[in-house]
């Protein structure tokens, strides 16, 4: 007997132990669904009951260069109709298609659908979105998307580019920094029950959206403007087809203005043709002419083959080089070099050329930059084209001389002539400043860069002095004058190439002219071109007018004050001055590195009241690596001068405008 109960016991203890360890299983599997596993299950529970609709997602704002907004995303009404819930499919078609300007059948066809969410149109104007309010039609919702808006219309469409409904960049800076500029797109997030179907008591709200990237640029929208107009302007009084308009610092590379015609409205890029969304300072490519000159003058007195005393005969008007006769527009004697570039010989130029020879001319061509990319920050940049030495006759190495044979980007040619304004410095051309986040913090910021000396300062001094004899009495730029400044610069003219005969046509040209101001010391420098004038042809007479336009006009807005210390009618100073004058400037330099040199370690020079070309010029003597912050002179630096330079220290100069 007490074994019998012995073994009811044992039994019982058993059936026990297992339902308390049952019962641990099942509390330590609800702790794990509950709790540890809370979050998973509760997402999933989400996926279940709810459905998203993306977005369209929220670009960042471009600025110009004081804060002014080129490209803002705004936020408009998407009309969304949810089907089951509708009583008459047929009368709401009707009534939305009015609404909407869409036709009956486009409505009915979505209406039809068997989802539970359709978009009838996304980013409607506000009349049609206070239309479709006003019906109250149960099952038609609205609700806010961002769409791309261009609020100066015109003003730098063909730097700023458009966007898609997407909104995906798709012209300009939009698609070249789309990544930086494009936002996270949010969700419309709805109820549903377990058969998929909505719930009446869900109301629909977004969700997961983040906004993208601003850009600042070094694009000021008044020059822009400026630009813009008096091109436009210029090519209605000669009868042209299209222009371009391109405007740096030439000091840091930045881009002031960019404009190109014809002209086209972002907001409403659709209603224009492909070829007019073409930003031609980048994209197009076209002979220089005698713009090319003063390439060919710089290297010449590099390479020291000729000097500004020296005399070329010009032949009387007409020389024969590999069986080709080449002309001037005039019968010139002999001229000197800045005769040549004065009264643009074409013969004194090919002379010239043949001095300096195929593969040393190639030499500073590459160097200048022809041939290749600049780096701006736009898609679309084309290199030109720039033969192979070893591919040149006699004809071609003349003909390349005076801008012909090779074919160059405004924005190529510009920065080229602006090394000669910078000191013989070439900067890298670039448009966009900073990028900054959605939270103010900067992400990117560029700075101006140096790409390569390309000739020696004084040389650069002397051509500029050259280029300024062109706006003189008996000059070809006379018209490029603005008063109460020393204007530096050069015309073109040049014959385009039929696309049927492969020659060059008998009456289409591209007239330039390029220059920069205050000569002395340059703010800006700016390429016109005028392709195909009607009415005149040349350069001096078309182009340069226009430049001296849009150069008043920009140095009224940039408040540079005009020269007071020459008077009408005081001679500027003569070649000869300049280059006593450089040398001069030269030797003191090198004089100071030298005693400075006699210390243990380098010494931190005194930049103060120097302008950037001339810390450059510091810079590449004493082989510094130098940080600049702002613009204008020298202010403050550190090291203080005099000071040795620790090395790994940071090494910087602050510049402010002259007060």
């Amino acid at each position: 007997m007490k074994e019998q109960e012995k073994g009811v016991r044992m039994r019982i203890r058993l059936i026990g132990g297992l339902f308390v360890l049952g019962f641990a299983l099942v509390a330590l599997r609800a702790f794990d669904l509950q709790v540890l596993q809370k979050k998973e299950w509760d997402e999933r529970a989400e996926r279940q009951h709810q459905k998203t609709i993306p977005l369209t997602p929220q670009r960042g704002t471009i600025f110009d260069s004081n804060g002014a907004e080129l490209a803002v995303s705004i936020d408009v009404n998407s009309i969304f109709v949810e089907p089951h819930k509708l009583e008459d499919r047929a009368a709401v078609a009707k009534k939305l298609a009015k609404a909407l300007d869409l036709s009956v059948q486009t409505v009915k066809a979505k209406l039809k659908s068997n989802s539970n969410f359709v978009w009838v149109k996304r980013q409607v104007s506000p009349s049609q979105s206070k239309l479709v309010k006003a019906m109250k039609i149960k099952g038609v919702g609205m609700i806010k998307e961002p769409q791309r808006f261009y609020p100066n219309s015109n003003i730098a469409a063909h730097v700023l580019g458009f966007t898609g409904l997407d909104p995906k960049g798709l012209e300009g800076l939009e698609l070249k920094y789309d990544s930086m500029i494009l936002g996270r797109g949010g969700y419309l997030v709805m109820e549903r029950d377990a058969l998929g179907r909505g719930l009446r008591s869900g109301s629909p709200e977004v969700q997961g959206a983040t906004r993208g990237h601003d850009l600042y640029l070094t694009l000021d929208k008044n020059l822009q403007y400026i630009a813009e107009r008096e091109l436009a302007d210029g090519l209605r009084k000669t009868g042209a087809k299209a222009g371009t308009v391109v405007m740096l610092e030439p000091t840091t590379g930045k881009v002031l203005a960019m404009a190109s015609y014809p002209e086209y409205n972002p907001n409403s890029f659709y209603k224009y043709k492909p070829s007019q969304w073409r930003n031609r300072a980048v994209c197009d490519s076209f002979e220089p002419g005698s713009t090319f000159k003063v390439i060919l003058m710089a290297a010449a007195l590099n390479e020291a083959v000729i000097n500004t005393t020296q005399k070329i005969d010009c032949e009387n008007g007409k020389f024969r080089v590999g069986g080709k006769d080449i002309h001037d527009h005039k019968r010139y004697q002999e001229l000197t070099a800045a005769e040549i570039i004065k009264y643009s010989s074409n013969i004194g130029s090919a002379k010239i050329g043949k001095l300096l020879e195929r593969k040393a001319f190639y030499r500073y061509l590459q160097a200048f930059g022809f041939g290749q990319r600049t780096g701006i920050d736009l898609p679309g940049e084309v290199v030109g084209i720039l033969r192979p030495p070893n591919k040149w006759f006699e004809v071609d190495l003349a003909t390349i001389s005076f801008g012909q044979g090779v074919s160059v980007t405004p924005i190529q040619l510009t920065s080229a002539i602006a090394a000669i304004a910078n000191g013989g410095y070439l900067m890298e051309p670039y448009l966009v400043d900073r990028v900054v986040d959605s939270q103010g913090q900067v992400t990117q910021q560029n700075q101006p860069r140096v790409v390569r000396k390309v000739v020696a300062s004084d040389v650069a001094q002397v051509v500029t002095r050259m280029m300024e004899m062109t706006t003189e009495d008996g000059g070809t730029a006379t018209k490029a004058r603005v008063p109460g400044f020393r204007v530096a610069g050069k015309t073109g003219t040049a014959q385009k190439v039929d696309a049927v005969t492969g020659g060059y046509s008998a009456d289409k040209r591209v007239a330039s002219f390029v220059g920069f101001l205050p000569a002395e010391e340059p703010r800006l420098i700016m390429l016109v071109t005028i392709d195909e004038p009607k009415k005149v042809v040349y350069g001096g007479l078309t182009a340069a007018p226009v430049f001296s336009r849009i150069a008043a006009q920009a140095m009224q807005y940039l408040k540079v004050a005009p020269n007071k210390d020459m008077p009408v009618g005081e001679s500027l100073p003569s070649l000869d001055q300049i280059i006593v004058e450089a040398t001069m400037s030269k030797r003191s330099q090198l004089q100071k590195v030298a005693t400075s040199g006699l210390s243990t370690g380098p010494q931190m020079p005194d930049f103060y009241g120097l302008s950037y070309r001339q810390v450059l010029e510091l810079m590449e003597k004493r082989q510094l690596n130098i940080n600049f912050r702002g613009r204008g002179r020298v202010v403050e630096q550190s090291p203080a001068s005099g000071v040795a330079i620790p090395y790994g220290a940071p090494v910087w100069v602050r510049m402010a405008p002259p007060s």
